[in-house]
């Protein structure tokens, strides 16, 4: 390899292909099972050849032991993981949020895959999932996502240790962020819910011999999915917006 490539080009190369294809196997979007690995690993590859020379003064030189040089691989494996696996965790506010709003129209039953959230999703949470990813792409916060991979490479240097403990702490606040976020999307077709539930209460206590089911399921499928069709441009506004706030973690 030496007339085409040094022996350090060749191991800073190794260096930044893998934590750019642990990255790309799992972030949203080009890391969802529907897309082939062969081309998630290619980008990857093609990304390693335009990113290693920006980041070429920073990269560490080869080390003696066979050791150090494959704890180095892992150690950035285990990076490209991290930030993938918690840009993907904010997908689940959607998945929260569809499936608080079937449960309310009584649609929980209908269950699809979900390519980007998780094997069986309700159908409201997978359309709210491939709305995400609709948004991510219309309003260009993947190319945050380049921004981030290079910007990670200040974040988690080469010289430093796998921040185990900050990574922990940032995925809990991910999750916990999410679940309020898509408990707060919810809102209007819970409240709805709520008042609805109630109501239909009153009347079958007000008269008993009233057919409480066939009235109310119609209507709850019908106003729900109403309420939640109105609300769905601000349901994406508001998601577009706390993702962005997450990506900027890596942006600075």
């Amino acid at each position: 390899m030496e007339p085409f490539a040094t022996t350090q080009q060749i191991y800073a190369c190794a260096l930044v292909f893998a934590r750019l294809g642990a990255l790309l196997l799992t972030m949203p979007g080009v890391g969802d099972p529907s897309v082939p690995p062969r081309i998630r690993l290619s980008l990857a590859f093609v990304m390693t050849l335009a990113l290693t020379p920006v980041i070429a003064p920073i990269l560490p030189g080869i080390p003696a032991e066979v050791s150090a040089i494959a704890g180095a691989i892992i150690k950035e494996v285990l990076i490209g993981l991290m930030i993938g696996t918690i840009l993907r965790l904010f997908l689940t506010a959607l998945a929260t949020a569809g499936e608080v709003v079937s449960i309310q129209t009584t649609l929980s039953f209908a269950q699809t895959s979900a390519p980007g959230i998780a094997p069986g999703s309700t159908t409201l949470g997978t359309f709210l999932g491939l709305i995400g990813l609709v948004l991510i792409m219309t309003t260009d916060l993947h190319h945050m996502f380049i921004a981030a991979i290079v910007r990670s490479y200040t974040i988690f240097p080469f010289a430093r240790a796998l921040p185990v403990a900050d990574a922990s702490e940032l995925a809990l606040r991910t999750v916990a962020e999410s679940f309020r976020m898509g408990l707060q999307l919810s809102a209007p077709v819970a409240v709805f819910g709520l008042i609805f539930n109630i109501a239909i209460g009153l009347v079958s206590r007000v008269m008993p011999q009233f057919q409480v089911f066939f009235v109310a399921s119609p209507l709850m499928v019908l106003f729900g999915l109403s309420i939640f069709a109105t609300t769905l441009g601000v349901v994406g506004m508001v998601w577009v917006d706390g993702y962005r706030v997450l990506l900027q973690h890596f942006t600075g």
